[in-house]
Formats: structure tokens, sequence, C-alpha cells
């Protein structure tokens, strides 16, 4: 059960806040140089943080777009054996926010 609620935190949080194409409409989950941004922040660094700050494992990780701003979604369990969705700035690879836990 537990399990199945965080799947569905993660999916509310990967839904939220998207940038939508102005050609076609359609919602841009992606990221990248494409788009103008900056480098990102790679994933194991963003991970090696995450490990460091919360004791726990990661479980899953989707990017998306987070208030404009290109970000990871990390699916992280907690010692305790809580599920907590953490939104990560993909460029400066800080966290921006926190779901669930």
């Amino acid at each position: 059960m537990k399990r199945l609620f965080a799947l569905a935190v993660l999916a509310l949080v990967a839904a939220g806040p998207s940038v939508a194409d102005a050609q076609s409409g359609r919602p841009v989950l992606g990221f990248g140089e494409d788009r103008g941004r900056g480098a990102q922040a790679p994933l194991s660094q963003v991970l090696r943080n995450l490990a460091a700050r919360y004791p726990g494992r990661h479980l899953n990780t989707t990017t998306g777009d987070y208030g404009g701003r290109p970000a990871y979604f990390v699916q992280w369990q907690m010692e305790n054996g809580r599920v907590v969705v953490f939104v990560v700035d993909a460029e400066s690879g800080q966290v921006i926010g926190r779901q669930g836990g």
C-alpha cells in the first residue's frame, strides 16, 4: 500500500507545473540544451548529496519542469521506511521541494 501511495505522489508531482510547447500545445516534460537551459547537474552527484543529508535509498527518478525550472523528481525511501519525493533543481542540484515523508 505504501508503494502504491508513493507512486501516486510521484505521478502527481511529475504532473505538476509544466511548460507547453508553443507550436503543438502539448506539455513538455523533458529539458536540455534544446530548450535554451544551462548544463544540468549529474544525477549521480544529486543522489550522493541526498544520501549524505537523508539516510535511506534511491527508488526512482524522473525529470520534468517545476515552476518553469528543469527538475529531477527523486523518489527516496528514508531509513524509517517512509517514501519522500525530493524536487531537485536540475541545474544547481539544490533541493527546491519535498513531498511526503
